[in-house]
């Protein structure tokens, strides 16, 4: 899985939101990867209901129906359309004891909880939430030029064998296929990218050289 997180990018708002969540899809379709979509907000309802592949809030708050001004709801993700939500991102971080309720809840509403960890002491303590998904991105790496599958391949190596059963994917400074060819060959199961696709003059090849980096590990 490639996971596409568009932030708040000013290429990734609104329409320009929508265009980026459609070739998204395309090359997922043509490609035969899977590639997940994360985009602000106010855009999950029109970008679910106009693809067919996975659509993520980029956060959620463990609170339900009630007095909560600003928060964004497990149930308003599930409503609408969106599929479940990256949890605890280095840029939006939750308290642990938020973390495990978030988990509990997205389970109960059949959304799916990709949880964030930043080292191999937060990974440790975050998997026996039993999430979904466990997302390694050290933080420090998180828009450089480096990927974290250069810089610590060690660190992925290590969280896999820790994670078990639960998939792992990383992300940080990921770019090119080498970069993802090189992560799954640590054993990730996907990665997780932002500015290499939002921000790329050409996100459809950019999307195209990630999407061949699945295809090389196999080789």
């Amino acid at each position: 899985m490639i996971i596409v997180n568009f932030k708040t990018y000013r290429q990734a708002l609104g329409k320009g939101a929508l265009r980026l969540a459609l070739l998204c899809e395309k090359v997922s379709k043509k490609s035969g990867i899977s590639i997940a979509v994360a985009p602000q907000s106010v855009d999950l309802r029109a970008i679910a209901a106009r693809v067919d592949i996975p659509v993520l809030a980029q956060t959620a708050d463990p609170v339900g129906f009630g007095a909560h001004t600003g928060a964004l709801i497990p149930q308003a993700i599930l409503d609408s359309g969106a599929n479940g939500a990256l949890i605890n991102h280095s840029e939006r971080p939750v308290p642990l004891s938020n973390i495990e309720e978030l988990v509990k809840m997205f389970k109960k509403l059949g959304l799916i909880s990709i949880v964030c960890a930043g080292s191999a002491r937060a990974e440790s303590r975050l998997l026996g939430f039993s999430p979904d998904l466990l997302a390694i991105e050290p933080p420090e790496l998180i828009g450089g030029k480096v990927s974290v599958s250069k810089a610590r391949p060690d660190l992925i190596e290590k969280s896999v064998k820790r994670a078990g059963s639960v998939p792992v994917l990383c992300g940080a400074g990921v770019h090119t296929e080498k970069d993802v060819s090189a992560a799954l060959k640590l054993g990730a199961r996907g990665v997780l990218v932002a500015s290499g696709v939002v921000k790329a003059r050409n996100p459809e090849q950019a999307l195209q050289s990630l999407a061949r980096g699945f295809h090389k590990a196999r080789e």
